[in-house]
Formats: structure tokens, C-alpha cells, sequence
């Protein structure tokens, strides 16, 4: 039998949006900070040939710069103050993770709390500075030997470093500020938002290549039916969970005895979500960011990075396939799914999986568990992120219908909507809490007997 919160959320009604002005103002201010974010990335960085930039990003718009294009909402191809997207800020957030795993004094402050939380933080503002400007003053020096500047110099490369390095912590910030203030994770709707602006014009492009016979009719067909289905089996595997019986025992409370109730510990197949997909991106598009602005350089080691890693090499599906693995169990344990928290949790609340001792036992049992299933989640990210980029790398559709970028759309949408969803169940709880009180008084007021 359903309780009472799964009753409500099934009857819950879009029109209660109109009521809940709380959740009203937050998906507003969400909006209007997703728009400052497009706006910018059609403001120029000051000096850039913007013909010779436009010209040579057709030409790399089907390798690694489309890639790069996508995940910076199209800034990079405009080469605005927000070319460098939020990538600096996800790299930093990958090695303070990393470290904060492996560092005795950061795996300390993970221990303490908020305040351990804050000082990490505070390390990966820094660490998004200090990759920034790397990022900023590589792309600064290989536009330079591109021939994209109008003045080359050193004018140009401390106005380029300053303003794609101010751009990035804007974002940030944006990101912060919505993940606080708005609804929704921040980063990811910036992410989301880049992808989904470009998408129109990723279509008008792939329907112009049927027209111009550079793509026949049942590749286009194929190409569809793809990302339907890929849409398809990505909201089919977020929503499958596998679920652990939880036994709470019988209790007395005076002198009466209550039974024991029982529930479930839902574990997503992905508990991870988008992030590995997400970070493992972010990773691979940091050596190459520099390779694709170099143009035809002599440098050894870029040209073996823009040959090996570029797009669809082999190379690059099996770094990606193999980084999507290891941060979808990383992420995991680490962040979405602690089981020594869980279990824990199950210790202080009395409850308990039947057969398994609490403490220990149930922590060893919970990681036997996960183990399992993230084989599973980490094979269906990975093949979900590489089967279409396989077949666009060899047909050259755009990458707005690649497995990442439908992937990112997906769960970001799924996910909003379900915090929207959660929003409005709380404002029901408060609506009916404030009539019950209501009631309450009315009836104590009609029973109060008259002071003498």
C-alpha cells in the first residue's frame, strides 16, 4: 500500500506552481542567471581576427573544436569571455576529490563537517584559478602561432588570460549561486544550457547535409531512430533501482509495544548520475584544448595528441571509456553512495538487512552490493557515451546527438524536475500543516470556556 507522501506526489498538479511562490522565485532567478551565461558567450575576447576564427573553426568543427564547442555552449567558437567554459572548475573538482581520498590532512577535513567542506571548497576556487590561467595562456599562445590574432604580443596575451580567466570564476559563481539560490544543480544547467542553445542550429546543419545528398535518407532515419532510443534506454536505466530490504525491530514505549515496520534502501543502478561522463570529458578536452588552437604546428607532442586522442580515435574512446568507469565508482564511494555513512545511519535508527549484523557486516554487505551494480551502471554510461560517437565520428552528423551530450540533457532534465516536484510536495506539507493548524484553534476557540 502506497504512504501517504508517494499518494500525494502521484496527485501532485502543475497548477499548485502558481501557489508556491518560493519555488516560483527560485526557478525565475534560475532563468535569469542561465541567460547572463548565454548573454556572455557572445561578448569577444578584445583582439581576435574573428573572420580567420570563424574560418578555421569550420574546419576543426568536426574533430576535437566541435567537442569543445559543445561544452562551452558555443563560446569557443565565437572565442567569447566564457571560451574556457566551466571546465577549469570541474578539473579542480576532480583533483580535490582525488586528493581529498588520498592526502591525510584533506582527508581530515572531509571528517570535520561543514567547516572541513567550506576550506575544500575554498582549495578548488584556487585550483580553478591556477587552471585557468594555464588553460587561458595556452589558448592565448596558440591562437598567436594560429595567426587568429589581429596584434600579436603581449598585450594581447595578458588581456586574453585575464579576461577567459575572469569569465571562468563568473561561471562559477553562477553556478553557485543557482545551486544555492535557484533549483537545480548550477554547474550542470550551465552545461545543459550550452548544449541545448546549440541543438537548433546542430539540426538545421544535419538537415542540410540530407538536402545536399552528403547524408542519404536512411542515414538520417538511422541517425533519429539512435537518438531516440538512446533517450529511451538513458531515462529507463536512471530510473532503475535495486532495492535492499531494511527491517526495523519491534520497540516499547511505555506500556505499550509497537511492531517492528520495514522499508527499502533504494541504490540507483547509476548512483552517479552525469558526473562521470561529465568529468571524464573534461579531462580529455584539457590537452587537446591546446592542440586544436595550434593549428598545423610542429610540436611532437601536440601533433600526437591532436592525432591520437583527437575525436573517435581509438585512443580517445578507450581513455574515455576507461576514465567513465573509474569515476562512476569513484564518485560513488566517494560522494553519491558512502556505505560506511549508510550503515551507520541504520545502526543509530535500530534498523537492519535481514540476515546481516549491523555495523560492519552491513557495510561490507552494502559495498558487495554496490560493487555489483556499478558494473552494470559504469558498462551502460560507458556504452551509452561511446556507441553513438562511434557511428558520428564515422558518418559526421554534429555532436549535439552524440551519447554525452543526450545523456548530460537527460538526466539534468530528469533530475530539475524531480527538485520542481520535491518543491511543490514540501509546499502541499506546509499548506496542509498551516490548515490543520487553523483547525486546531478554531475548535479550541469554540471550546475555551468564558473567563468570569
Amino acid at each position: 500500500m502506497a504512504s501517504a507522501a508517494e499518494q500525494m506526489a502521484a496527485n501532485l498538479s502543475w497548477g499548485t506552481l502558481g501557489k508556491a511562490t518560493d519555488l516560483r522565485s527560485r526557478i525565475f532567478f534560475t532563468i535569469g542567471l542561465l541567460i547572463v551565461y548565454r548573454l556572455g558567450t557572445y561578448i569577444p575576447v578584445p583582439g581576435i581576427d574573428g573572420d580567420a576564427l570563424r574560418e578555421f573553426m569550420q574546419k576543426a568543427g568536426q574533430g576535437i573544436g566541435g567537442m569543445l564547442n559543445m561544452f562551452t555552449g558555443g563560446a569557443i567558437s565565437r572565442m567569447g569571455i566564457f571560451a574556457l567554459g566551466i571546465m577549469p572548475y570541474i578539473s579542480a573538482s576532480i583533483i580535490v576529490q582525488l586528493l581529498g581520498t588520498m592526502y591525510g590532512p584533506w582527508q581530515q577535513l572531509k571528517k570535520e563537517g561543514e567547516q572541513g567542506r567550506k576550506k575544500l571548497n575554498q582549495y578548488t576556487r584556487y585550483g580553478t584559478v591556477a587552471l585557468a590561467i594555464f588553460q587561458s595562456y595556452g589558448i592565448a599562445m596558440s591562437i598567436q602561432a594560429g595567426d587568429l590574432a589581429h596584434t600579436p604580443g603581449l598585450f594581447f596575451t595578458l588581456s586574453c588570460v585575464i579576461t577567459l580567466v575572469g569569465g571562468t570564476m563568473f561561471l562559477m559563481w553562477l553556478g553557485e549561486q543557482i545551486t544555492s539560490r535557484g533549483i537545480g544543480n548550477g554547474i550542470s544547467l550551465i552545461i545543459f544550457v550550452g548544449i541545448v542553445a546549440e541543438i537548433p542550429r546542430a539540426i538545421a546543419q544535419f538537415l542540410a547535409q540530407g538536402r545536399s545528398g552528403a547524408l542519404s535518407t536512411p542515414v538520417i532515419l538511422g541517425i533519429i531512430l539512435m537518438v531516440i532510443a538512446v533517450i529511451t534506454f538513458v531515462v529507463f536505466m536512471e530510473r532503475a533501482l535495486r532495492k535492499i530490504h531494511i527491517q526495523y525491530p519491534r520497540r516499547q514505549v511505555g506500556m505499550k509495544v509497537y511492531d517492528g515496520g520495514s522499508s527499502h534502501l533504494p541504490i540507483k543502478v547509476n548512483p552517479a548520475g552525469v558526473i562521470p561522463a561529465i568529468f571524464a570529458s573534461s579531462i580529455l578536452l584539457l590537452p587537446t584544448t591546446l592542440s586544436t588552437f595550434s593549428g598545423q604546428g610542429t610540436n611532437p607532442v601536440l601533433s600526437f595528441i591532436s592525432a591520437y586522442l583527437g575525436y573517435g580515435q581509438p585512443l580517445h574512446l578507450v581513455f574515455l571509456a576507461a576514465l567513465i568507469v573509474f569515476f562512476s565508482y569513484f564518485y560513488t564511494t566517494n560522494v553519491s553512495f558512502k556505505t560506511d555513512e549508510v550503515a551507520e545511519n541504520l545502526k543509530t535508527q535500530g534498523g537492519f538487512i535481514p540476515g546481516i549484523r549491523p555495523g560492519k557486516k552491513t557495510e561490507e554487505y552494502l559495498e558487495y552490493v554496490v560493487d555489483r551494480i556499478l558494473v552494470l551502471g559504469s558498462a551502460y554510461l560507458a556504452a551509452v557515451c561511446l556507441l553513438p560517437e562511434i557511428l558520428i565520428s564515422k558518418v559526421g552528423v554534429p555532436f549535439y546527438f552524440g551519447g554525452t551530450s543526450v545523456l548530460i540533457v537527460v538526466s539534468v532534465t530528469m533530475d530539475t524536475i524531480n527538485q520542481v516536484q520535491s518543491h511543490l510536495l514540501a509546499h502541499q506539507y506546509e499548506a496542509l500543516i498551516e490548515k490543520s493548524q487553523l483547525r486546531g484553534k478554531r475548535r479550541g476557540a469554540a471550546k475555551a470556556p468564558a473567563r468570569r
